[in-house]
């Protein structure tokens, strides 16, 4: 699958909301995010590596064709942000499960080349159903899931840079308030 589609943000904005993402009230299946490495290179480009725990929400039919109630899985994920290209590139697949199904995901950030106010993301996803039949059909049915989560992912999206909007507001009124309370205290004394 292959989508993309633009986020009404700029680049740094959007950047930042997609390493605060998780958890969000859009897409409760991410329950957990834990950092298993991060550091700079000699480029200045930011290495993360995390370990996502998810809630596959898969239908019964599913579930009893692959065999499997315990529906947790974990999803290794490595990004790359490099602030002079002006790139976020993530990639992600699952570790559990593998030896049923495959997904990789990959999702890019990138300016929009024609407003410096939006960004574009491509997002594409290779998954793989092995060694059960119907393949094809837990294929798309996968794919569909998928394609739903994108729409959440521009969701939960917004609501982090609502929420990242807010606090930066909130510290603006908080230092315009800590500046004006000596002046206000150095004019009552007078």
């Amino acid at each position: 699958i292959r989508v993309w589609f633009d986020v009404s943000h700029p680049w740094e904005m959007v950047t930042k909301a997609a390493m605060q993402k998780y958890p969000n009230p859009m897409n409760p299946s991410v329950f957990g995010v834990d950092v298993l490495d991060r550091k700079v290179d000699d480029q200045g480009r930011l290495h993360s590596k995390r370990l996502l725990s998810t809630e596959w929400g898969l239908p019964s039919i599913v579930k009893s064709i692959i065999g499997n109630t315990r529906t947790c899985t974990y999803v290794q994920e490595q990004s790359v942000v490099d602030p002079k290209e002006k790139t976020f590139e993530l990639q992600s697949s699952n570790i559990t499960f593998t030896n049923m199904v495959s997904v990789d995901e990959r999702l890019t950030y990138r300016p929009h080349p024609e407003d410096p106010e939006k960004t574009v993301l491509t997002q594409e996803a290779l998954i793989s159903v092995k060694g059960v039949s119907l393949s094809s059909y837990l294929e798309g049915l996968m794919a569909s899931t998928i394609s739903a989560n994108a729409g959440k992912g521009r969701e939960a999206m917004e609501w982090v840079i609502r929420r990242l909007n807010t606090e930066i507001e909130e510290l603006a009124a908080t230092a315009r308030g800590t500046i004006r309370t000596p002046m206000a205290a150095a004019v009552a004394e007078k």
